[in-house]
């Protein structure tokens, strides 16, 4: 028998307070930085265990240590375990009885899960903390859709506190993939994310007369189209970048020629050398297409999340835990990275470690269903146990491994 078999039969166990928190946390969706109702929901869960709790000055984040009682624990490995906790700024439209209380917020990316799974991952360690040579450390992280809570809780000094992890570990549901299979692969698992801005000065006029103004119109339409020219012809196809104008802006009234025109969009790569190379593609692209036409262009770029890169080691470490704990069958090796991003990326950024995805599609279903980010989006919610069991079999044979 696998020495984390025994797991995947304590989380069915923990399910019922894994559903029941879920539940909770889903109904009262919070956003951004400051999440005191799940915060407190977490910290009501974790009453009566035998962990220490750090908070932070800039978010209400915590992390939870777990420290080990088997000899030589206090000179262990330390593992981080992460689930993010906030919801989305979005109507909820699933007509569950536990649907969002909250006008224009939803908990539609699974965060509600994340930390579900996470809270009762505590409990089935600390039954077993008489097994543990070691430290676990639980982060519950605000702020990952947009805020940077990863970062603000490393800036805070929370992650990297003695003792400081050597892996970190994080699970993310996906209602397309099926239910209690695990997928992930080494390399980049999910893209950096930046927003640029494009705005063209030109001259107003009358419409009537074009040749007495500088048009900035049709110079934002051949900037747009020039941009994904750029992207095909100046980008390695084997190190993509997703670029998509998602607004523009011009104009008051139909005979009236606008001084300028601004285009907003997305900026998604897989690695800092193609998102580079976007970056000075689309200053030099927009900027002298303005300049052939007598317009200026003014460029910005703002900066976001960078590429999520799973460790290689780690990767292939968590896959043998995974199908020891689930079977092989149960583990997909990803074909691609997901083009959305994640904020985890900077917790990678210093520590080794993965993210994985938990298939959690709902029953009956076999194709596409609504996914992360749907105002539609429900899951699977037997599937957490999956979620209990790996993160509590991932740091348990973390840490056994260095001591064996």
């Amino acid at each position: 028998m696998s020495d984390v078999s025994k797991f995947l039969d304590e989380a069915a166990g923990l399910l019922p307070a894994a559903v029941a928190l879920r539940r909770r946390i889903h109904a009262k969706p919070e956003l951004g930085l400051d999440l005191p109702i799940t915060t407190e929901a977490v910290l009501e869960n974790l009453k009566g265990l035998d962990v220490q709790i750090a908070r932070g000055p800039s978010t209400s984040g915590l992390v939870v240590s777990l420290t080990g009682t088997k000899p030589g624990s206090q000179s262990g490995r330390t593992i981080l375990l992460r689930g993010d906790m906030d919801a989305l700024p979005m109507p909820e439209e699933t007509g569950l009885p536990f649907a969002s209380e909250f006008e224009g917020r939803m908990h539609a990316c699974g965060h509600d899960a994340h930390t579900a799974m996470l809270v009762q991952a505590v409990h089935l360690l600390h039954r077993h903390r008489d097994e543990l040579p070691g430290t676990v450390k639980f982060m519950f992280q605000p702020g990952e859709e947009g805020y940077a809570g990863a970062r603000f809780m490393i800036e805070d000094g929370l992650i990297d506190a003695d003792p400081k992890p050597d892996a970190a570990f994080a699970l993310h549901v996906t209602p397309n993939a099926p239910a209690g299979m695990i997928l992930g692969k080494p390399g980049p698992m999910m893209a950096s994310a930046d927003v640029w801005t494009v705005k063209i000065k030109g001259k107003g006029g009358h419409a009537s007369m074009p040749h007495m103004a500088v048009d900035p119109i049709p110079v934002m339409f051949e900037i747009g189209l020039a941009l994904q020219s750029m992207v095909t012809r100046r980008i390695d196809a084997f190190d993509p970048v997703v670029l998509t104008c998602a607004k523009v802006t011009s104009g008051t009234t139909n005979n009236v020629i606008p001084e300028s025109a601004e285009m907003v969009g997305t900026l998604r790569a897989c690695s800092e050398h193609s998102r580079n190379a976007a970056h000075q593609g689309i200053e030099r692209v927009a900027k002298n297409i303005a300049a052939a036409h007598m317009c200026e262009a003014v460029v910005k770029i703002e900066k976001g999340y960078p590429v999520t890169i799973n460790d290689a080691d780690f990767v292939t470490f968590a896959r043998a835990v995974a199908t020891d704990l689930l079977g092989v069958g149960n583990y997909i090796p990803a074909s691609a990275p997901v083009m959305g991003a994640e904020d985890f990326s900077y917790v990678l950024q210093r520590i080794p470690g993965c993210m994985m995805f938990l298939g959690v599609m709902p029953e009956g279903h076999h194709d596409h269903v609504a996914p992360c980010h749907s105002n539609h989006m429900v899951m699977n919610e037997d599937s957490m146990k999956v979620g209990i069991a790996l993160h509590a079999a991932i740091a348990h044979r973390f840490l056994n491994e260095q001591a064996a």
